[in-house]
């Protein structure tokens, strides 16, 4: 039986990460990059990145392709897009993109460290709101 741990470090063999000072240049490179935080919708309502799409983890598989109820027709439509995946600490986020790999998509990278790691470089969260948050606060 494998652990938690076990299972995301299996899953980096085959997923990029990028970390926060990365995806903060690819979003000056690529305008069209999809961020896709696959945290809770009660902790991305609390914090997020500005732009980001909130599909969360146990719904990840279905709000990828068509015909379901958890659809999400920009992410149907992103197989061939840059994806960033995010999630608070760097952990769910491995899992989900290896999952979108298996699925099709084709440049799909996780944000390693997190949304905390986001933060501590100093780049801006929101709320539902739009309004700036800080990470201690909203969690």
């Amino acid at each position: 039986m494998k652990h938690f741990l076990e299972l995301v470090s299996d899953c980096l063999t085959e997923v990029r990460e990028i970390m926060p000072w990365d995806l903060e240049e690819r979003l000056q490179e690529n305008p069209d990059l999809l961020i896709v935080d696959v945290r809770e919708p009660y902790e991305y309502q609390a914090m997020h990145i500005a732009g980001s799409l909130n599909v969360p983890r146990g719904i990840l598989e279905s709000a990828c392709e068509w015909d379901y109820e958890e659809t999400e027709p920009e992410l149907v439509e992103a197989r061939s897009r840059e994806v960033v995946v995010v999630c608070r600490s760097g952990y769910r986020s491995v899992l989900a993109a290896h999952s979108m790999q298996l699925l099709g998509y084709t440049n799909v990278s996780s944000l390693k460290t997190g949304l905390r790691g986001w933060k501590d470089y100093e780049q801006p969260l929101v709320d539902d709101a739009g309004t700036d948050v800080d990470l201690d606060n909203a969690d």
